[in-house]
């Protein structure tokens, strides 16, 4: 089970990688295939649609045929194939379409893993171990910013992807000889609705929904053409920004375990680092193009205090049955990066509307839209119950 824990750990890692990239690649890919912004935000929101898209689907496998096969099939076929397009680009259209691919095959990594915890270990530790996944697999994160800005000027932007196509498929391989499959739940395993029914996820799916689409959108895209356009940073400089980033999230999924355990509080940990995010968001729109030091910092603030979700599964996953463990895990992550796909879809139409003038003006609409819709999910999630933290 170890061996097949980091094999999906691996996995996770290139997830992240994939999410992430685009930033670094766009001086890249603007200047050979033509990308724009806008069109980098579609290609990116479209690789979380397609990653939402999937999770009820990839729920049901879960607890039908087992994570090992469910994982193994979808992300050999979609990730490494839509790497393999990606490589093979000639039109922006191109991009959007190996995008696509690549989020659908990372679709039941992470939640695979957490599956497997949920079924195995004590539901006391679910967020240290969940924070744990995403810390390490933060890596992926980090290695897309200075160490990807290395690896395209040594090896060229087409060879790169080539080889990450090459290293999914491997990967691939690996979880399906490696992963063991935890022992199914004799009897009903219910359904989508039962899930559906649990009135005390619904205000935890309300913060899931806009808790981590700031920290994808910044890190994933929005970082790369806000400091190349208004601090004029090249492609390595980016890099060297979306690694404060990625290091902010690490260090955040590492401690917010520790925090509500030592708290004894799910929803106020969660609740707390997100109202701290929206502050920062705001700050952000209101100091656009002041300072670039103050924007990486007010970055890492987004960053740190957004790494909030393993915390937030872990609150949830205090109200499913084990029957249920699949497809309510998977459920509460389609609501995250489905609001990720939607938001940052809606981030690209929000650049493309407002005026350049100045240049910093589209980027603190973006910011100021971020940190609204964050204050109003911390709202709701207010309402939420703590419930027990034995179950």
């Amino acid at each position: 089970m170890r061996i097949g824990i980091i094999c999906l750990l691996l996995a996770y890692g290139l997830s992240q990688f994939y999410r992430a990239f685009l930033a670094v690649l766009t001086p890249y890919l603007g200047a050979e295939i033509g990308t724009t912004p806008e069109t980098l935000a579609t290609a990116s929101s479209l690789w979380f649609v397609a990653f939402a898209a999937l999770q009820i689907p990839v729920g049901i496998a879960l607890d039908k045929i087992g994570p090992r096969r469910t994982t193994a099939l979808l992300f050999g076929l979609g990730t490494g194939g839509g790497a393999a397009i990606f490589a093979l680009a000639t039109q922006p259209w191109h991009i959007t379409v190996a995008m696509t691919l690549i989020g659908a095959g990372c679709a039941p990594v992470l939640v695979s893993s957490y599956y497997i915890f949920a079924r195995i270990y004590s539901p006391a530790v679910f967020a240290t171990l969940a924070g744990a996944v995403i810390a390490i697999g933060s890596f992926g994160n980090i290695s897309s910013s200075y160490p990807l800005a290395w690896a395209l000027g040594f090896l060229g932007w087409r060879e790169t992807v080539w080889c990450l196509a090459a290293l999914s498929v491997l990967t691939a391989a690996l979880i399906q000889w490696r992963v063991v499959d935890p022992p199914r739940v004799e009897g009903s395993t219910g359904s989508l609705r039962d899930v559906m029914a649990i009135r005390s996820l619904w205000p935890i799916y309300a913060l899931l929904f806009v808790s981590y689409a700031p920290v994808a959108a910044i890190s994933g895209l929005w970082v790369g053409p806000y400091t190349h356009d208004i601090f004029g940073l090249d492609a390595a400089g980016i890099g060297a920004s979306a690694l404060v980033i990625g290091v902010s999230i690490a260090v955040g999924s590492l401690l917010y375990g520790p925090a509500e355990r030592l708290l004894r509080s799910r929803k106020f940990v969660a609740m707390g680092g997100s109202a701290i995010m929206a502050v920062a968001l705001l700050v952000l729109s209101a100091t656009a193009g002041q300072s670039l030091a103050l924007s990486i910092v007010l970055f890492a603030c987004v960053g740190f205090f957004g790494a909030n979700f393993p915390v937030l599964m872990a609150h949830g996953r205090g109200f499913l049955p084990p029957h249920l463990t699949g497809r309510g895990v998977t459920f509460m992550n389609l609501f995250s990066i489905g609001g990720v796909g939607i938001l940052q879809f809606t981030s690209g139409r929000v650049f493309g509307a407002i005026p350049p003038q100045p240049a910093t003006a589209p980027y603190a609409g973006i910011f100021l839209m971020f940190g609204l819709i964050v204050a109003v999910g911390v709202a709701i999630y207010a309402f939420s119950r703590e419930g027990a933290r034995n179950i």
